[in-house]
């Protein structure tokens, strides 16, 4: 093996598959160098020692040449692409789409932004809730209709035994109220928001809807306060500043007294006209804490007193933003989102900042 030519040719390799070739031609496991390595075993004693250091120092020479004409040969490659690989930065970029915000989302957001500004905090709970806490500390009654099989979705347990605990998908976020009346000392003013489940499927109504609850305990807590509250909130989600708001005596077994909130609306030809007109439409439900509700979490009556509302996040959404089907909240077409979906970036005019519902509070 002739060092100087076999040096020569490795200078000379232009690409890094050339020089990777030699490599395997003198160095590999058939190459010149692995070949006269091996007939060491056959030279005499005293030649062996001197050929050995001999063909080490090839190797050496050899492994140092290529591992350099590498280096020189990954800056070239790399010196062209840099040259050959320009990108107009003048051109128009190719459109892309972003994704958007859900309505739902949105909704949500600007609910929390508003009651933020009011002094209330967020709370969360468990979808799976026990009979307890979904209905018996709500005081509702054993016979009441929403315990039926056909209103809630009973959770099915093998092996329960006859007269044990019952679980049900929650059928709203009145539970995390009980829960935060149970945990937590008054005063306390929170909002529940998230998922809730009912056997109930049409052009309004979903087997899974969101909702959002507000709970307020206090001392001295009376129906002007609640009447504020709803109000001045409705008032600022639908951006109207004279928003007629009317409280219509109801019932529900957890508030006494009870109201459906209704606001002020126009129907006409060419859809609902939200503030205007002489007309109205229900909006939400609320009332002062039943004085059993608060026995149940074992707050006296006597000293505090409190309000609540509760509302559907998707409902609330199809009146501002004027989605006709409750449905396709649900079906996750893309083109759905593109059209009624919101940018990212956008920030609720209600106060001027953002506010994201599920950043705040804690889960009970």
């Amino acid at each position: 093996m002739h060092l100087p030519d076999k040096l020569a040719n490795i200078n000379d390799a232009q690409s890094l598959v050339a020089l990777d070739n030699l490599r395997v031609e003198l160095l590999g496991k058939n190459g010149e160098l692995t070949a006269e390595l091996k007939k060491l075993g056959a030279a005499a004693p005293e030649e062996r020692k001197a050929l050995g250091a001999k063909l080490n120092e090839i190797k050496t020479s050899l492994e140092s040449a290529i591992e350099a004409r590498k280096e020189v040969l990954i800056l070239q490659e790399e010196a062209a692409k840099l040259e050959n690989e320009k990108i107009d930065v003048t051109l128009p970029v190719y459109p892309t789409k972003t994704g958007t915000l859900h309505p739902t989302t949105q909704v949500l957001d600007e609910i929390a932004t508003i009651f933020a500004a009011q002094g209330f905090s967020v709370r969360h709970g468990p979808l799976v809730e026990d009979d307890e806490h979904n209905f018996t500390a709500l005081n509702f009654p054993p016979s009441h209709p929403a315990r039926l099989m056909h209103d809630t979705f009973f959770v099915r347990e093998e092996n329960k035994e006859e007269g044990e605990e019952k679980y049900v998908l929650r059928t709203h976020t009145s539970p995390v109220q009980i829960r935060v009346m149970r945990s937590e000392q008054p005063p306390i003013r929170i909002i529940a928001p998230g998922s809730t489940f009912r056997c109930d499927s049409d052009q309004t109504h979903t087997p899974m809807f969101n909702q959002i609850e507000g709970l307020v305990i206090d001392r001295n807590i009376n129906m002007g306060h609640l009447k504020h509250c709803v109000s001045d909130f409705l008032c600022k989600f639908f951006g109207i500043d004279n928003l007629p708001v009317r409280f219509r005596p109801s019932f529900f077994p957890f508030t006494e007294p009870s109201a459906e909130v209704d606001i002020g609306c126009e129907r006409g030809k060419d859809g609902l006209k939200i503030g205007a007109g002489k007309g109205w439409l229900e909006i939400m439900g609320c009332g002062m804490v039943h004085p059993n509700v608060l026995r149940n979490c074992g707050l006296d009556p006597e000293e505090w007193q409190g309000f609540a509302f509760g509302m559907g996040v998707e409902r609330l959404a199809m009146l501002k933003y004027n989605i006709p089907d409750l449905r396709t909240f649900f079906e996750s077409d893309v083109r759905w989102l593109e059209h009624y979906g919101f940018s990212a970036l956008n920030i609720p005019g209600a106060f001027g900042q953002q506010l994201a519902f599920g950043q705040m509070g804690a889960s009970l």
